[in-house]
């Protein structure tokens, strides 16, 4: 008979009948697990959460890419933004920037290369790499850390956005949030239900409970067209009330794809989940538990929501392709075509840079302040020379 285990998880392998017995543990007395809970049993369980496993790769060749596997431009243009936030500080030393949930590494390289090159960083720069899964930390530290060692600037890793010392500088989450348990709730006609799983046999199966738990933040929109789902993370919430706590003077840079919740209801109506393997959206979001990574639409709308609540000062919220334009990615670009070897190099940078220019159309960024800077950051854009550098 097949063999419950199969290619993926902690380790290189996943239990499938652990991961099963996970989900179970999770239920209520009638079988029911909520969807948030859920998905943080699929992607974050130490044992069979696809982030815990050795076996996840990014870039053109794992499961998934970012930005920051395009090209080394998107990197360049984040640590501008970095550099215009520092002196907005008035080089603080240290400046601390903290990436949350850094992945493999790429964006945390391309950034302190960036920050390193030429005359080195101005003053004491530390990066610190947040991510509670410890494969990921490893494998993004042995890469940013070798970047740290000829840029003169120190890289070191924590479980945890917080620490001992209140953080004066930046923190950045660059494909994060759509990544955090979701809840999910869907309008019947006269009421929100909540959308979850259960396990069934030795499958999970959808499921749903009524009534929909209380939903903090701004009210759920009603009536609605029977059916009709809305997506929301109270994990992603906490997240910006977290950093919000931690970060004493400086930004929060949010990286993601999202629509505001209006847009998100009228063009999705049934929801934005998707599974992802080997960069192909698996026909089953639900099963295997653990084998393929789960996101969802970040919902700004509540998201700017729990900054407001938080204290937040909001800089600016605006498409991908805005902020990078604000941050000098035309400088960037010509000084990138600039240094070209050959004229297949070229025709490589142009795609990549249309790429990252117009193939992350569904991309947001959202810009904050700690209320202790916001007079010093609102108005600050990125300067440099002529030539981007």
């Amino acid at each position: 008979m097949p063999t419950l285990r199969d290619a993926a998880g902690s380790g290189g392998t996943v239990d499938r009948a652990a991961a099963l017995a996970r989900v179970r543990s999770a239920a209520d007395p009638n079988g029911f697990v909520p969807f948030d809970r859920f998905m943080e049993i699929a992607l974050y369980d130490d044992t069979v959460g696809f982030y815990a496993s050795e076996r996840l790769r990014l870039g053109p060749h794992g499961d998934f890419y970012t930005a920051a596997h395009v090209h080394p431009l998107f990197a360049r243009a984040v640590a501008r933004r970095l550099e215009a936030v520092r002196e907005a500080l008035g080089a603080p030393r240290p400046f601390s920037i903290v990436e949350v949930g850094p992945g493999d590494g790429a964006l945390a390289e391309g950034i302190v290369r960036s920050l390193g090159v030429r005359d080195g960083p101005r003053g004491p720069t530390e990066y610190v790499l947040a991510d509670r899964s410890g494969a990921r930390r490893r494998e993004a530290l042995a890469r940013a850390r070798a970047a740290g060692e000829v840029s003169g600037i120190a890289v070191r890793e924590r479980s945890t956005i917080s620490s001992d010392d209140p953080i004066v500088g930046a923190v950045i989450a660059n494909e994060v949030l759509d990544a955090q348990p979701t809840r999910r709730l869907r309008w019947d006609g006269a009421a929100w239900c909540e959308l979850g799983v259960r396990v069934r046999d030795d499958r999970v199966v959808p499921a749903e409970s009524h009534p929909a738990r209380p939903v903090p933040g701004p009210p759920l929109p009603s009536p609605l067209p029977e059916g009709t789902v809305v997506e929301l993370s109270p994990v992603a919430e906490a997240i910006v009330r977290e950093v919000g706590d931690a970060l004493a003077r400086g930004a929060f840079v949010v990286l993601d794809y999202g629509l505001e919740e209006p847009e998100l209801l009228a063009a999705h109506p049934r929801g934005t989940l998707a599974g992802v393997r080997s960069h192909r959206v698996v026909a089953d979001p639900l099963n295997p538990v653990g084998e393929h990574d789960l996101s969802a639409f970040v919902n700004f709308t509540r998201v700017r929501a729990a900054a407001r609540s938080a204290g937040w000062v909001e800089i600016a919220c605006e498409r991908q392709a805005e902020a990078l334009g604000r941050w000098g990615f035309e400088a960037l670009l010509r000084s990138a075509l600039d240094e070209v070897r050959s004229s297949e190099e070229e025709v490589r940078t142009r795609l990549a840079a249309k790429n990252l220019l117009f193939g992350f159309d569904r991309f947001r960024v959202l810009e904050l302040a700690a209320p202790a800077s916001a007079g010093a950051l609102a108005p600050v854009t990125p300067g440099g020379r002529a030539d981007g550098r």
